[in-house]
């Protein structure tokens, strides 16, 4: 995965106020959103896209956890991690300059669909 780029101030077309036109880019492309939001749009689309990568590769770690976890009798919970996992990813947000209110309700969010995961597993 390629870094992000730097949010670019430069200005890659200019509005078209005739009616039924809108951006028209230097290269005389037609659109309905500002070059630079296009740009941001795709970015965020190309981050989404890492998101549910990420989330993939989580979950295919978790069901061996699950099953593991099943096999040696252990419960699908352990609420002990559970909270270190919590602290370190609020941690980990706020340092990120991300909400750790949101981390966490991310985070627990994901947990419990882990232990539903795990409750499965177990049951068979």
């Amino acid at each position: 995965m390629t870094a992000p780029r730097e949010a670019s101030t430069r200005h890659t077309g200019s509005w078209d106020a005739s009616p039924g036109a809108g951006w028209r880019s230097y290269d005389g492309a037609m659109s309905d959103v500002p070059p630079e939001l296009a740009r941001l749009r795709s970015s965020i689309d190309n981050i989404d896209a890492a998101l549910v990568h990420l989330l993939a590769e989580r979950f295919k770690c978790t069901q061996q956890v699950g099953e593991l976890k099943a096999v040696e009798g252990m419960p699908p919970a352990d609420p002990a991690r559970e909270e270190r996992q919590i602290g370190r990813l609020r941690a980990l947000a706020n340092e990120s300059g991300l909400d750790p209110e949101f981390a966490e309700k991310f985070i627990n969010f994901v947990i419990a669909e882990v232990i539903h995961h795990h409750e499965s597993i177990a049951k068979g």
